[in-house]
């Protein structure tokens, strides 16, 4: 079976339509399925402005069905995997709606900080998303949630949502890397894992210092001595020290 969205016979007027080339104003027509035309006046390559990637963000006959994509839809469809991942961290656990924030938390400061510190954007919030997910594992086979245990369970249930979703293996490896020691950082980490840790940690202390106030020497101790990024510590300085 053809997929509908690219089967012509669902097609209405819509599926073929004109725009302006952003370099010389000249129209090019598109057909929706085309990643990209070149302008035949001025010889611009120019990216469809309508390409909706819906389903090939993670579906694994997406190359099949569109072809070859230039770079830059090729990173959209990369970028996209993050929401696909937000949904799949949500449906694994389900009603744990504490959990579910947490994650949503970490990946919210996580973004911050990526910006700061020129990481993979994909890479750090899927990351985010995903850096708890050996919990319930941990949890059902060894009644704790120790972080070793989070670590050690982690990477194959995050490598089997990953897999579902068509993630690259590239990213599936780097990011299932991270998770399996996301407590424990070495002594040369990537900027990626750095972000991460620091954007948990960050959650860490807002909710122990919600539940228990964190003396300021303390926290100051903390934030100047326990931080990976510069980016990390000045937001964590922003949070707690209204600096």
């Amino acid at each position: 079976m053809k997929c509908p969205g690219q089967d012509m016979r669902y097609w209405g007027p819509e599926a073929v339509f004109e725009d302006k080339c952003p370099q010389c104003g000249h129209s090019i027509e598109f057909f929706k399925d085309e990643s990209a035309r070149t302008c035949k006046n001025c010889g611009h390559k120019m990216i469809n402005p309508r390409m909706d990637f819906g389903c090939a963000s993670y579906c694994q006959y997406a190359d099949q069905c569109l072809g070859e994509l230039p770079p830059e839809l090729l990173a959209q469809r990369k970028d996209l995997l993050k929401d696909r991942v937000a949904v799949e961290m949500k449906r694994y656990f389900g009603q744990d709606f504490k959990r579910i924030g947490h994650a949503s938390k970490v990946a919210r400061y996580a973004e911050q900080l990526v910006k700061e510190e020129k990481g993979d954007m994909p890479v750090v919030l899927i990351s985010a998303y995903l850096h708890d997910i050996g919990i319930k594992e941990a949890e059902q086979k060894y009644q704790t949630n120790e972080a070793r245990y989070q670590e050690q369970e982690g990477p194959p249930v995050a490598r089997t949502i990953l897999t579902k979703i068509g993630a690259p293996r590239e990213l599936t490896e780097e990011v299932c890397g991270i998770i399996g020691h996301h407590h424990h950082p070495g002594p040369q980490e990537t900027v990626n894992f750095k972000i991460l840790y620091d954007a948990d940690l960050l959650v860490n202390l807002e909710e122990k210092h919600k539940q228990a106030p964190i003396a300021a020497e303390k926290l100051k101790t903390i934030i100047e001595t326990s931080f990976l990024t510069e980016s990390g510590r000045k937001l964590a300085r922003s949070i707690f020290m209204n600096a």
